[in-house]
């Protein structure tokens, strides 16, 4: 896989997440590409910026997992576009389900969460670029929103200048 950079953050590893199952599948819809992911899922986020919506087809809810958990079946049927300098994002040739942003500069890829079979043991965490959302809907689950992407705890705020 050859990703381009990333415009998201990834939760750090220590995040939440629920340990249902460590061992996670997901797969396209017409089955040409399937996935397993040897970690837990962290909490996806809703990602609500013009390109994830026409990525989509609304806004687009994802967890990040390291490269080094995700293994691929199929792969030669992943298209991927670039979206941006630093991301591409992969659907399938066939089906057209969307299923990957990554940035191929970073350690994670993010997966999408409409691409998990079964129950993900996950619940969305936060909205992000709620700026850009659609005007057709509203966000009303009480969840944090951001206007762009929140510092990842890690970061220390940038001193007043």
């Amino acid at each position: 896989m050859t990703p381009t950079a990333t415009s998201r953050t990834p939760r750090q590893p220590d995040g939440p997440s629920r340990p249902e199952n460590p061992m996670k599948s997901g797969s396209c819809m017409c089955g040409a590409i399937s996935f397993r992911v040897s970690c837990d899922l962290r909490q996806p986020d809703a990602c609500h910026c013009l390109q994830c919506r026409k990525f989509s087809g609304h806004y687009f809810v994802s967890t990040d997992v390291p490269r080094s958990a995700l293994q691929i079946h199929g792969a030669e049927h992943i298209t991927w576009f670039q979206s941006s300098e630093r991301v591409r994002r992969g659907f399938c040739s066939i089906c057209g389900c969307s299923m990957f942003f990554d940035p191929p500069a970073k350690d994670w890829i993010g997966i999408a969460m409409g691409a998990i079979d079964g129950a993900s043991g996950t619940s969305t965490e936060l909205h992000v670029f709620v700026v850009e959302k659609g005007d057709y809907y509203g966000i009303t689950d009480g969840l944090p929103q951001y206007d762009r992407l929140p510092l990842p705890p890690t970061m220390p705020a940038p001193a007043p200048a």
